[in-house]
């Protein structure tokens, strides 16, 4: 049974700790909320398996995290990879950058 104060992990009662089960809580929270779609841009992209995201509206189907869609050093990563690109097709921005430091 559902609480207000703990949610979805009411169902372990007083088992498993107050930490774990609001840890449990949170995981939860967020894996079954509705989440922004990178393809339409709208909020209907939910869980279809471990790892696998897909979109309700658009039928748009990718990998994720196993608790969010995206994680954050998959986030990371597509900022790292960004910089490059921008690096690679701006070349005197990356001259002007270097001359700059010296």
């Amino acid at each position: 049974m559902a609480t207000k104060k703990v949610g979805t992990s009411g169902r372990f009662g007083p088992r498993y700790g107050g930490v774990m089960r609001k840890a449990v809580a949170t995981i939860e929270k967020t894996q079954k909320a509705a989440h922004a779609c990178a393809r339409c841009g709208s909020m209907s992209v939910y869980r279809d398996g471990t790892a696998i995201w897909a979109c309700v509206k658009c039928g748009y189907t990718f990998a994720g995290g196993a608790y969010s869609p995206q994680t954050g050093a998959g986030q990371g990563a597509a900022q790292a990879l960004r910089a490059v690109q921008e690096k690679l097709s701006n070349p005197s921005a990356a001259v002007a950058d270097k001359s700059s430091e010296e």
